[in-house]
């Protein structure tokens, strides 16, 4: 009787604690299933592997610094735990020169007792960095060929120990494989091309029962498909099938991603799905294997290609792990950043501090015409179709010419802040094609407010002296897409006259419509 009262109080217990965590429409929903997208934020291009009964994930983050590690146990529920690099020691990301260039399609591989990463930057080349501990420390980029216009690079060491790269070209396609030295640090020759299709990229290499297995994504970001090449000869000639189709449902362009297995021989698939202006959000579809061909989601439409699912049950791993999501919330207590911030650019590391303000984030002003050109402009990434942001900022040590504040921006910018005036300062409004608006201030600290509303894009700013009481500054405006990322959330200060002046951000607090 003891032990069944146990067992009530256990399940009753764990049931109270699965109720109180924050879920929503995507990711896990706390009944042993989950909705697609299992992380509604923009992370393109992902690459996902299993190490033990832990998975990892990176993506691309073009011109964001820098490229960070995900894990999961559960392969639903993800955190940020390492950063692989924090700058790309080249003058064009000192000065805002690579947008939409840095890192394209990464991949992430576990071979040898290290993790290793390659990714391309369409202007630089090849890198490659690997690691012990997926957490870090990552061992320095190395450039491993100088060339322009490769992209979407996959490692991959055969039984024997031959290394191989694949890789495809700018503009998509065709696919590259060459030999390449066991270390991962040179190529061997100059690559044989094995397929060519529509806008083929992307490609991950597989292997299993003695097949060789290429996973590509072809036709376009948003209309696109995956296929799945096979072959007893990694360098073919190649069998071809689709996999993967936006079919009946309305997932646009199913393709990019992982084929992964759990411990116990489940099969699944890791793909992204372009969001608009929330970038491409990633999906997770079932998978299981027929006549050695991978077979993924459900075949609604009977055309024997899979469409991706919306619902379905979590895959089977043995135990149940809290709901979470990446990280977002930060009060700049610690003596680093949090691993969700990510610099536009290289930033210059004398000028933003953690430690000048205790519990603050102070951003020091270098000259900028404006927050496109702006050093130490610090991002992340929007998570859900609607959320609120919150930030408090201290305006003491701000001077003549400078502007600070809270921006979405991308391709385009919309921001609230404060600007200093000849001493004097003001609330601004301002973004692309929108009239600027303006209101004196006489405050030394505010409190701003990002709503969105990213599917109806009515995204406003609000401003607040005590954090109670808001009051709006310019119209709507449509957060979007642009150098192949999602719209991001930016912190900014830089002066328009001079180098000169600070602003200290005391918190950010990022509430949104999924799990947390």
């Amino acid at each position: 009787m003891k032990h069944h009262l146990l067992t009530l109080y256990f399940i009753v217990f764990i049931s109270t604690l699965t109720y109180g965590q924050k879920r929503g429409p995507w990711g896990d929903q706390g009944n042993g299933t989950y909705i697609n997208p299992i992380i509604n934020a923009d992370y393109s291009d992902p690459d996902v592997i299993r190490v033990g009964n832990k998975y990892y994930m990176i993506c691309s983050e073009f011109h964001y610094m820098g490229m960070t590690i995900q894990e999961s146990e559960d392969m639903v529920n993800w955190k940020i735990i390492g950063r692989i690099y924090n700058r790309l020691d080249f003058p064009a990301y000192d000065s805002f020169k690579r947008y939409a260039g840095g890192s394209w399609a990464p991949a992430i591989r576990f071979h040898d007792n290290k993790f290793w990463v390659y990714f391309c930057t369409i202007n630089e080349g090849l890198f490659m960095t690997n690691a012990s501990n997926p957490e870090g420390p990552w061992s320095p980029l190395l450039l491993v060929k100088n060339i322009e216009k490769w992209e979407d690079p996959c490692p991959f060491w055969d039984d024997d120990g031959q290394a191989y790269l694949g890789h495809s070209v700018h503009g998509a396609g065709p696919i590259i494989i060459h030999k390449m030295s066991a270390d991962g640090t040179k190529l061997l020759d100059e690559g044989k091309t094995v397929y060519t299709g529509p806008v083929a990229e992307g490609t991950k290499i597989y292997k299993r029962n003695n097949y060789y297995y290429l996973s590509i994504p072809e036709g376009g970001v948003s209309e696109g498909w995956q296929t799945v090449l096979r072959s007893k000869n990694i360098y073919g000639p190649y069998e071809k099938r689709v996999v993967l189709e936006k079919g009946s449902t309305p997932i646009n362009g199913p393709h990019q991603g992982a084929i992964v297995d759990t411990p116990d021989g489940e099969w699944w698939f890791y793909h992204f799905q372009s969001a608009g202006a929330l970038g491409r959000v990633l999906h997770l579809q079932p998978m299981f294997w027929h006549d050695d061909w991978p077979v993924i989601g459900i075949d609604i439409d009977r055309n024997g290609i899979g469409e991706p699912v919306s619902v379905w049950q979590k895959p089977n791993i043995g135990n149940t792990f809290p709901i979470i999501a990446p990280q977002s919330d930060d009060e700049f207590n610690s003596k680093d950043l949090g691993l969700q911030w990510q610099w536009n650019h290289n930033p210059i590391d004398s000028n933003w501090s953690l430690t000048d303000k205790k519990g603050w984030l102070v951003l020091k002003a270098k000259k900028a015409a404006n927050i496109m050109e702006a050093h130490n402009t610090l991002t992340q990434k929007v998570m859900g179709n609607t959320g609120e942001v919150t930030v408090q900022m201290d305006l003491k040590d701000m001077i003549s010419g400078q502007k600070a504040g809270l921006s979405s921006m991308s391709k385009i910018y919309n921001s609230i802040g404060v600007k200093n005036h000849q001493g004097k300062l003001y609330v601004f409004f301002e973004g692309k094609d929108k009239k600027q608006e303006e209101v004196i201030f006489s405050h030394k600290t505010i409190y701003l407010k990002l709503k969105l509303d990213i599917i109806q894009q009515k995204n406003h700013f609000f401003y607040s002296t005590d954090n109670k009481n808001f009051k709006a500054i310019g119209p709507d405006f449509n957060a979007e897409f642009g150098y192949w990322k999602g719209s991001r959330i930016a912190l900014f200060s830089y002066n328009e006259l001079n180098d000169g002046g600070a602003a200290a951000f005391n918190f950010f607090y990022y509430n949104y419509d999924g799990p947390k």
